[in-house]
C-alpha cells in the first residue's frame, strides 16, 4: 500500500506517551484535536508505533484500574480470535472486542496495535484471522476504530504474504493478499472522506443525493477506488472452503451492498447535475458513469457468488440494466 500522506492541521507540540497499560484523557487546558491530529508515527522495531502530541493527565486510579481489567479482557480476546486453529474468530470474542471498543476511550490504539502484529505471523491461518477481525471491528465497532486506523501512516503491507508451509496455504495467501488491500483502501476512503461512506445518511435527503459538483466527483472516485479492491477478492463459491475465508467473504458482501447504495445514490446526483456541468465535467462524469456500468457487471457476478455460497436470496438484491443513455449522447 506505501506510505499514507502525514496528518494535516496537527501541531507539534510535546506530550506525554500513550504507555500500554495506562489510561490518560486530554488536559481541559488543551484544545481537542481533530480526528487522527492527534498521532505521530515513530519509527521503530516492528513497524510504526505512535506518539501523542498533546499533553495528558491521568484518569481517577479506580477508573485506571477498571480499564486496565477492559484491556486486559480485550487482550484476551484478540488473541482469542487469533488462533492458529483452522475456524473463524469465534463470535464471543468478536462481541467482546466490539464491546471493549464502545465503551472505552482511547481503547482503540493498543488493541489495533495487536491485531496488526498478528498480520506478521507467518501462517495464513492467524494472519486471515486478524484480517478478518479488523473488519469486523470496523463494520460493527465505533467509529473510533476505524478513525484510528485511518490515521496511521501505513497498514498492512501483505502484498508479498506467501505461507508455503502447507498446500492450502498457497491459495489462502493470494485471497490474504487481496483482502489487505481491500482493507487498505476502506481505510484510506475514510481518511479522503473523513467519514465511512457505507454508514452516511441514504435516500433523496442524504449525503450522497445533496452532494455538490465538485466533492461529488471526487467521492465518487474515491468509492470506485474501494469498490475495486472489494470486487477484486474474486472468489468463487467453490474456493470458500473453509470458516475463516467464508467469514471474509461475508463482510465483503455485507460492504458490498452498502458500497452499493452510496456509489448509486452518487451517480443519481451525477445524473441530475450533469446538463448544468462545464465541459471538463461533463468529461470526468461520462468517464464515471462508464465505469459504473463495469462496475455493475462485476457486482452481479459476486452477488452470483454469494447467492451459491447459501446466502439467501431474500438478502441479495436484484441489480436492473442500468441506463446507457448518458453514454450514448
Amino acid at each position: 500500500m506505501g506510505e499514507w500522506p502525514a496528518s494535516e492541521g496537527a501541531g507539534q507540540s510535546s506530550g506525554e506517551g500513550l504507555l500500554p497499560g495506562n489510561v490518560f484523557l486530554p488536559s481541559s487546558q488543551a484544545p481537542l484535536p481533530s480526528p487522527g491530529s492527534w498521532l505521530s508515527p515513530l519509527a521503530g522495531r516492528g513497524g510504526t508505533s505512535f506518539r501523542c502530541r498533546f499533553r495528558f493527565r491521568c484518569l481517577p486510579s479506580w477508573l485506571a484500574a477498571s480499564d486496565a481489567v477492559m484491556g486486559s479482557s480485550a487482550s484476551k480476546a484478540a488473541l482469542g480470535a487469533t488462533t492458529n486453529e483452522l475456524t473463524k474468530p469465534e463470535p464471543k470474542h468478536l462481541a467482546d472486542l466490539v464491546q471493549y471498543i464502545n465503551r472505552t476511550n482511547m481503547s482503540v490504539v493498543r488493541l489495533a496495535d495487536i491485531l496488526c502484529e498478528k498480520t506478521g505471523s507467518s501462517s495464513w491461518v492467524v494472519v486471515f484471522k486478524a484480517l478478518v477481525t479488523v473488519h469486523h471491528l470496523m463494520v460493527y465497532g465505533n467509529e473510533r476504530f476505524i478513525q484510528h486506523l485511518a490515521s496511521r501512516s501505513s497498514l498492512f503491507t501483505l502484498h508479498n504474504f506467501l505461507d508455503k508451509s502447507v498446500i492450502e496455504g498457497y491459495a489462502m495467501s493470494a485471497f490474504i493478499r487481496r483482502y489487505s488491500k481491500y482493507l487498505n483502501e476502506k481505510s484510506l476512503a475514510y481518511r479522503r472522506m473523513e467519514s465511512d461512506i457505507t454508514k452516511t445518511k441514504r435516500g433523496t435527503d442524504g449525503v450522497m443525493r445533496t452532494m455538490n459538483t465538485k466533492k461529488l466527483l471526487n467521492t465518487l472516485l474515491v468509492i470506485q477506488i474501494q469498490f475495486d479492491a472489494l470486487l477484486n477478492f474474486n472468489a468463487n463459491a467453490d474456493e470458500l472452503t473453509n470458516g475463516i475465508i467464508h467469514a471474509a467473504f461475508m463482510l465483503l458482501f455485507k460492504d458490498s451492498l452498502r458500497l452499493f447504495v452510496a456509489y448509486n445514490e452518487g451517480i443519481l446526483n451525477l445524473l441530475d447535475k450533469y446538463f448544468d456541468m462545464g465541459k471538463k465535467q461533463c468529461r470526468e462524469s461520462l468517464d464515471i458513469y462508464i465505469k459504473f456500468l463495469e462496475r455493475m457487471t462485476k457486482l452481479a457476478q459476486f452477488l452470483k457468488v454469494a447467492e451459491q455460497a447459501g446466502i439467501d436470496q431474500n438478502d441479495i438484491p436484484y441489480i436492473s440494466q442500468v441506463s446507457t443513455s448518458l453514454v450514448c449522447l
